[in-house]
């Protein structure tokens, strides 16, 4: 089980200040906020990708990079790549440039975006966010596994005899979840290929998401990728915790009511009744964490968005010292009657041995196969 932290990269006024920080500082922010995941221990520091104010992140995997000669043990990802607007060419190159640079510690995320303007900006529609979706991974998926590709699409110009470069670390391509709110097309995009899905639940009750789960892993199993209990799921999740639960409502509240991307709709406990939001004690957030267990099955990836809503940098830190305390005990919890074939997350180093064995496999003379072939 992996856990980790997400960021959407909001630049956000301060409601108890009224000061926003520049986008330096927001970007320098980001840069402590991941080398802090590793220091306590997190495995996962995941960036999205916005081509808008109030966000920052236009180029997520400048960033990663930068991130990566300052790591060495945190897997570097996306908390979105958009699928729909850039070409499948420049994500292929990208990730694989990023994927040598960081020696391996590298997957992302896909996602179709859900800010419509962007999508003319980059020359598209976002009526056809979901024809885009499913015909640019094909493409990057060819340009990932096969060393020369010929193409032609909808969406973009024809290739002739083209080759990606640099090709994949090792010859293994990076891992590659999808992420969905809401699209069954996307659920069944991630099965068929027999990668992940990423359930971003932060926002909507969870019996929305469980039907979206559901699907994958039953569609995950009809490819004949596994059990569908062996299917690959990540969720987001949100908190703010003190060690007395009266100081983290108090000292939350503010910044809640004042986020845009709350939507200033449900008050906050009406919010963390309904969605994974945890403001309390770092008990009541292990609790609630460890419940989505129960709601979801047994899963492989838990992020958490914790910088945004104008939150300062002091407080994003101290936030992550108590997850850094609390962490043992969730690594327990999600580790305790834990099915023996319900496999962890993949890492290249999981993805290059799987390769080899497989390899090693179809070379044994002693396989009927082999003898037939």
């Amino acid at each position: 089980m992996q856990f980790g932290l997400f960021s959407v990269s909001d630049i956000t006024v301060d409601p108890t200040t009224g000061v926003a920080p520049t986008e330096h500082e927001r970007i320098r922010a980001v840069v402590e906020i991941a080398k802090k995941a590793e220091e306590i221990g997190l495995d996962v520091f995941a960036l999205g990708e916005h081509h808008n104010p109030p966000f920052f992140s236009s180029s997520p995997t400048t960033t990663l990079a930068y991130i990566a000669a300052q790591t060495s043990t945190l897997q570097l990802s996306t908390a979105t790549t958009l699928i729909t607007t850039n070409d499948p060419v420049k994500i292929a190159e990208d990730f694989a440039m990023l994927q040598h640079l960081a020696d391996g510690r590298v997957d992302l995320m896909l996602g179709r975006g859900n800010t419509g303007p962007v999508y003319p900006w980059f020359g598209q529609d976002i009526r056809q966010g979901i024809p885009l979706a499913i015909e640019n991974y094909h493409l990057l998926h060819r340009l990932w596994t096969e060393d020369v590709v010929n193409w032609e699409g909808k969406f973009r110009t024809p290739l002739t005899s083209f080759t990606s470069t640099p090709r994949p670390l090792d010859g293994v391509a990076p891992f590659v979840w999808h992420g969905s709110i809401r699209s069954p097309e996307i659920a069944e995009q991630a099965a068929y290929y027999g990668d992940g899905f990423f359930a971003n639940n932060i926002f909507w009750p969870k019996e929305h998401f469980q039907q979206l789960i559901g699907f994958y892993r039953e569609r995950f199993e009809h490819y004949g990728h596994g059990a569908a209990n062996q299917a690959v799921v990540g969720l987001g999740g949100q908190f703010f915790i003190r060690k007395n639960s009266q100081d983290a409502v108090r000292e939350f509240r503010p910044y809640f009511d004042n986020a845009p991307v709350y939507g200033h709709g449900p008050s906050l406990e009406e919010f963390t009744s309904e969605t994974p939001l945890t403001v309390g004690s770092p008990q009541e957030f292990v609790d609630k964490t460890l419940s989505f267990r129960e709601t979801f099955g047994d899963y492989q990836r838990q992020l958490f968005l914790v910088d945004h809503a104008g939150l300062p940098l002091k407080t994003v830190l101290e936030q992550l010292d108590l997850l850094g305390e609390v962490l043992p005990d969730l690594r327990a919890g999600f580790a305790q009657d834990r099915p023996a074939d319900v496999p962890d997350a993949p890492t290249h180093a999981s993805l290059l041995a799987a390769r080899d064995a497989a390899t090693a496999e179809d070379a044994d003379p002693a396989r009927p196969e082999a003898v037939r072939s």
